[in-house]
């Protein structure tokens, strides 16, 4: 049996099938993936992260955004759904994504860490409006933060247990007690038959 040739949706046609959809997906160079719900710990991180950022910024030029806006990496013909991210380029104006963060922040999870990474690093690294891109574990208070150097150069930095998430973009910091406010770390919790009467 043969089966057609079916092209590869152009970005186009990814930015289209999203609007209209209900499950969000990212998009790599004519590759689609669907994205995997986020557990309670996830959750609360970005939560806490994002209400402590909006906090910061309210009233400035920075905007903060939580896991449904899209960030466009033009390199890469790829768009991504940041936990996080800040942008303070007022011109950066497009209503369905961005493309001028200055920090990005993503909450690892056991399938995202590999290409939080890897991939996301090697293409966040591209955008010369980015400042910091943030890593948060959410199976342990471990954070690591790479930083824009004056050469242009990534530099990665592990945080110190208890040292504070300083975010140059915003010029303030966040404490991992914020980060981390209300998360129970719970590893390899076997799980519960459920009764059905």
């Amino acid at each position: 049996m043969q089966h057609a040739y079916q092209p590869k949706p152009s970005a186009e046609d990814y930015l289209s099938a999203e609007e209209s959809g209900g499950i969000r997906h990212e998009y790599v160079d004519g590759e689609v993936y669907a994205m995997a719900g986020a557990g309670e710990a996830h959750n609360l991180i970005a939560g806490n992260v994002f209400a402590g950022l909006h906090s910061l910024v309210r009233g400035g030029p920075c905007r903060v955004f939580i896991a449904d806006m899209k960030l466009r990496v033009a390199e890469w013909n790829a768009f991504y759904y940041p936990d996080v991210m800040v942008v303070c380029n007022p011109a950066d104006a497009h209503s369905h994504y961005k493309e001028q963060p200055s920090t990005v922040i993503e909450v690892m999870s056991p399938t995202t860490e590999s290409t939080d990474r890897r991939e996301k690093l090697l293409a966040y690294r591209t955008l010369p409006s980015l400042r910091e891109y943030v890593l948060i574990a959410q199976d342990r208070r471990h954070i690591e933060v790479y930083r824009r150097g004056a050469d242009g150069a990534l530099q990665h930095e592990v945080l110190a247990a208890g040292a504070p998430l300083w975010l140059e973009s915003v010029g303030a910091s966040l404490t991992q007690d914020a980060v981390y406010d209300h998360v129970t770390f719970m590893q390899n919790v076997p799980i519960s038959p459920v009764d059905i009467a």
